[in-house]
C-alpha cells in the first residue's frame, strides 16, 4: 500500500489535481504529528455524550452508577486503545481493523468491517449536519436548516480537501475548544464547591444520599446506562485509521493511544462527579436529552447556577464546535477507509486515486455524497430524521470494536506461535490475554443488549427492534456474501503472515541498536 511520505512523479492528467494512473499516484503523506492524533481521538469522543447525555445518566442510575458506568466503560475502551495501539504501532495503515481483520480473522470478515465503517461514519456525518441544523435553530430560528447542513457539509469537504496536514491542525483546534470548555467547567464547579463562586449552595456529598442515591435501578437499567456511556466513548478508534498518514506511527500512535483514553476517562469522571455533586439526580432537567434544546444540558445548568447568564450561547457554540468536529473527524476516517478498500481491491479502483497533496478526493466526494442524507431533513422533521440516522449508523461501531479486539488476540497468538519475540514489537499491549477478553465479552454484551426492551414487552417492539439491531444483518450479509463468491476461509494461526515484524526485524539487525526498547502499558 502507497503510505510512505515521498510523492512519485506523475504524469499530466485530464483532470486537474488528480492523477489518472493510480499506480503512479502521490502517496499518502505521514504528516499527522502525535498531537493531531491525540485531538483527532478527542474530538470523535468528546460531544453531545458528555455536554448533554451525561445528564440523563446520571438521573437514570444516579451519581455512584453514572461513575461506575464511566469507569467500566471506560476500562473496556482502554483495552481496546492498547489492543488497536499494538496492532496500529506495527502495521499503519489507514484501513487499520479492516485490514487487520482481513489478515488475522478472515478476509470476508475484514472486507465487511471497512465498508461497515465506511457506511457508519459516513451517515454519522450526515447525523452531525442534522444535528448542527437544531443547534442553529437555537440563534436563526427562521432559517431553513438545510441551509445549514450544505454550509456545514462544504465547510467539513474543503477540509479535508486541502491536505491531511490542513485536516489535522482544523481538527486540532476544533477540539481544543471543546477540551477548553471541559476543563473550564470542571474549575467553575470545584470553586462552586468550595464557596469561592456562588451557586454552590445545597452542593456536596449531601447529594449521594438523596433518594436512592447513590444507586439507583436495577441490574436492567445500569445496563441500559452502559449503553449511551459507550456511545459517548465512540470515535477513540480513529487514532488508528489517522495511523497510516501518521508521521512517526511506531511512537505516536502508542503514545497517542495511552494519552487519550486517560484524558477522556479523566475529563468524564470528573465532569459526571461535579455535576452529582451540584445538581441532585432527581431535578428533573436532568432526564431530558435533546440536542435541539441546550438549555437542558448540565454544563448550562451548573453555569447558570454560577450567575453566568449567557452560559446557554456558550454553550450552545460548544456543542455546535463539538458536532462540526465529530463531523469532520467521520469525513476523514469514512474516507481513508473507503480509499484503502479500492488499495486492496475490494472497491472501484477509481476510489483509489490520489490529488497531488495525498487526498483521496474521489473517496472524499464518494462519502459527502452518502453524507447527503441529511438533506433529507428538509421533508421530514429534522428531530426524526437524526433519531432515524443515529439508529442506522450506531451498531457498526460497536461491531468496529468487537472486531479490534478479536483481530488483537488472534494477531498475538499467531505472533507467538510463528516464533516472534513480544518484547520486539514497537508497542505491547499489557494484561494480555485478559485485555481483548475482557473487552470483547462485555462489547458484545452492550451490543446485543442495545434494546433488549424491545423483546420483552407483550407484543414485541419490532420497529425499535429493526431501527437498533439493523446494523448486524448488514454485517453480516455483506461478511457472508463475500465469502460465498470468493470462497474465503477463516485465517489458521499457522497460515498467518507478519511481513511487517520481518522488515522491523531485518532493520534492527542492520542498524545499531538506540533509544528506548519497546514500550507496554
Amino acid at each position: 500500500m502507497q503510505t510512505e511520505c515521498r510523492t512519485a512523479a506523475a504524469r499530466p492528467t485530464t483532470n486537474p489535481g488528480v492523477v489518472d494512473d493510480p499506480a503512479e499516484a502521490p502517496h499518502l503523506q505521514r504528516n499527522l504529528k502525535a498531537r493531531h492524533l491525540t485531538m483527532i481521538a478527542i474530538g470523535g469522543a468528546i460531544g453531545t455524550g458528555l455536554f448533554v447525555a451525561s445528564g440523563a445518566a446520571i438521573a437514570q442510575v444516579g451519581p455512584g452508577g453514572a461513575l461506575l458506568s464511566y469507569l467500566v466503560i471506560g476500562v473496556m475502551v482502554y483495552f481496546i486503545m492498547t489492543s488497536l495501539g499494538e496492532l496500529a504501532a506495527i502495521m499503519p495503515v489507514s484501513g487499520s481493523f479492516a485490514t487487520y481483520g482481513a489478515r488475522y480473522v478472515e478476509e470476508g470478515f475484514g472486507f465487511a468491517l471497512g465498508w461497515n465503517f465506511w457506511y457508519s461514519w459516513a451517515i454519522t456525518v450526515a447525523v452531525d449536519l442534522v444535528a448542527a441544523q437544531l443547534v442553529m435553530a437555537y440563534w436563526l430560528p427562521e432559517v431553513p436548516g438545510i441551509v445549514w447542513s450544505a454550509l456545514f457539509l462544504g465547510l467539513m469537504f474543503g477540509l479535508n480537501a486541502i491536505s491531511v496536514k490542513g485536516f489535522g491542525e482544523s481538527e486540532f483546534w476544533f477540539s481544543m475548544i471543546k477540551v477548553v470548555a471541559v476543563i473550564v467547567f470542571i474549575i467553575t464547579g470545584v470553586a462552586m464547591l468550595a464557596g469561592i463562586v456562588r451557586g454552590g449552595e445545597g452542593g456536596g456529598i449531601g447529594l449521594w444520599s438523596v433518594g436512592e442515591a447513590p444507586f439507583v435501578g436495577n441490574f436492567a437499567t445500569l445496563l441500559g446506562v452502559a449503553m449511551i456511556v459507550a456511545f459517548s466513548f465512540q470515535g477513540t478508534e480513529l487514532i488508528g485509521i489517522a495511523a497510516g498518514e501518521s508521521e512517526n506511527p511506531r511512537v505516536n500512535v502508542p503514545k497517542a493511544a495511552k494519552q487519550v483514553f486517560w484524558r477522556i476517562l479523566l475529563f468524564y469522571v470528573l465532569a459526571i462527579l461535579v455535576i452529582s455533586l451540584l445538581i441532585p439526580y432527581t431535578d428533573p432537567q436532568l432526564l431530558r436529552n435533546d440536542v435541539a434544546d441546550i438549555s437542558v444540558s448540565p454544563f448550562t445548568l451548573v453555569f447558570e447556577r454560577a450567575g453566568l447568564l449567557s452560559a446557554a450561547a456558550v454553550m450552545n457554540a460548544v456543542i455546535l464546535t463539538s458536532v462540526l468536529s465529530a463531523g469532520n473527524s467521520g469525513m476523514y476516517a469514512a474516507t481513508r477507509m473507503l480509499f484503502n478498500l479500492a488499495v486492496e481491491g475490494k472497491a472501484p479502483r477509481l476510489l483509489a486515486r490520489l490529488t497531488r497533496n495525498g487526498v483521496p478526493l474521489h473517496a472524499l466526494l464518494a462519502t459527502t455524497a452518502l453524507a447527503a442524507l441529511c438533506f433529507v431533513s428538509s421533508i421530514f422533521s429534522p428531530k426524526e430524521v437524526y433519531i432515524w440516522l443515529l439508529n442506522m449508523a450506531g451498531m457498526t461501531e460497536f461491531i468496529a470494536w468487537l472486531s479490534i479486539s478479536l483481530s488483537h488476540y488472534r494477531f498475538r497468538k499467531g505472533y507467538v506461535m510463528h516464533g516472534y519475540d513480544v518484547n520486539d514489537l514497537p508497542y505491547r499491549a499489557g494484561l494480555f490475554p485478559f485485555g481483548p477478553i475482557f473487552a470483547f465479552v462485555l462489547c458484545l454484551i452492550i451490543t446485543l443488549g442495545q434494546n433488549y426492551q424491545a423483546f420483552l414487552q407483550d407484543r414485541i417492539d419490532w420497529g425499535g427492534a429493526i431501527a437498533t439491531y439493523v446494523g448486524i444483518p448488514l454485517f453480516l450479509l455483506i461478511w457472508f456474501g463475500y465469502r460465498l463468491k470468493r470462497k474465503s476461509r477463516f485465517v489458521r494461526y499457522a497460515d498467518m503472515t507478519f511481513p511487517e515484524a520481518e522488515a522491523d526485524l531485518r532493520q534492527r539487525l542492520s542498524a545499531p541498536a538506540s533509544g528506548p526498547g519497546p514500550s507496554s502499558s
